[in-house]
């Protein structure tokens, strides 16, 4: 199967700590403090909306997406290798039912709603670890894109939001250190631990 075909999650976990990461070390300081900038702003916008997410019938967590960098799937992978061995066989295994079930004609343009593999008991096991696109989805925001028109996200339906006056979470500054990251951590070029190539641009 063609890795282009292997969602965010299941690459990485099957595939991608065996190709990148055995000998090498990160550090994920930069990316730690931008999560935590990430969480502080969306957590700040959905107090305004009195929205707390608690599971639903339409859940994130069974959508397919395809937003992620390299050096998110590095730490994604660094907290999967933390976890115990019974546990890693155990997501690693739902990974595998996953991808054969998702994509055994090698169709990405259908979404069949599968719960991710990291997902046990309605939490996610890797929580903290979680991409971008895990910690910011769900409240409607805007972008900016540099020459277009402003973008505007919904947000989930189960938060009403459309019923709600729009409060500002604008994540283009997010969305711009996420894509140079992603330029500059393609494999090969992922800064290692120490006085990395991306050490002066931490957000």
């Amino acid at each position: 199967m063609p890795l282009k075909f292997i969602p965010n999650f299941f690459y990485p976990i099957l595939w991608y700590s065996r190709l990148y990461m055995s000998t090498t070390s990160f550090d994920f300081s930069c990316l730690i403090r931008l999560y935590g900038k990430m969480d502080a702003a969306y957590d700040r916008v959905a107090a305004q909306y009195s929205f707390h997410c608690s599971g639903c019938s339409d859940n994130c967590c069974t959508s397919l997406f395809f937003h992620h960098t390299y050096i998110e799937k590095a730490f994604l992978i660094s907290g999967f290798r933390q976890m115990e061995a019974v546990r890693q066989k155990q997501i690693s295994t739902r990974a595998e039912d996953y991808v054969k079930q998702t994509f055994a004609h090698g169709n990405i343009n259908q979404s069949l709603k599968r719960m991710c593999p990291l997902n046990l008991r309605d939490r996610c096991t890797l929580y903290t670890f979680r991409p971008m696109i895990c910690r910011l989805h769900g409240l409607p925001h805007e972008l900016h894109p540099p020459g277009r028109q402003t973008v505007h996200g919904p947000g989930c339906d189960v938060g009403q939001f459309d019923k709600k006056p729009y409060i500002p979470f604008d994540r283009t500054l997010f969305t711009r250190t996420w894509l140079h990251w992603n330029s500059s951590s393609r494999p090969g070029t992922i800064w290692p631990a120490g006085p990395g190539r991306l050490s002066h641009r931490c957000f």
